[in-house]
């Protein structure tokens, strides 16, 4: 790919480190026959622009097929895996361990409401 035609499809540097973390196609049956760097580059325009499904770009390949492939890849946790993969690699590019060695945890505590009520059962108070 030469020239990404919009802000935020893929860098060939970005497409190399992201392609090995897709799923291959599958080994029987007719073979795949759209680009997943297009599917990506749809995706990630779609994100970037927040607009629905059905209004990608005719330059992009037809929403119904990026729309499957992005709920595949939901359901297989390929996002996840995209995500822990980009993540480490910036971790190591600043000088940092891959893995954080804290984690810090916030919570924010909620009044249940007032005493008695249906609220009470939530407490697991036997009162």
């Amino acid at each position: 790919m030469s020239q990404p035609v919009y802000n935020s499809d893929l860098t060939d540097p970005e497409w190399q480190q992201i392609e090995p973390l897709l799923p291959a196609a599958k080994p029987v049956g007719k073979g795949r026959e759209v680009d997943l760097r297009e599917v990506l580059n749809a995706i990630f325009y779609r994100a970037d622009n927040g607009i629905k499904w059905r209004a990608l770009p005719r330059d992009f390949p037809a929403w119904q097929t990026v729309y499957g492939y992005y709920r595949l890849w939901v359901r297989l946790g390929v996002w996840e895996q995209i995500n822990l993969a980009l993540v480490r690699e910036v971790r190591l590019q600043e000088g940092r361990q891959a893995q954080p060695s804290l984690v810090i945890i916030d919570s924010q505590s909620v009044k249940l409401g007032q005493k008695g009520g249906k609220n009470r059962e939530l407490m697991g108070s036997n009162r």
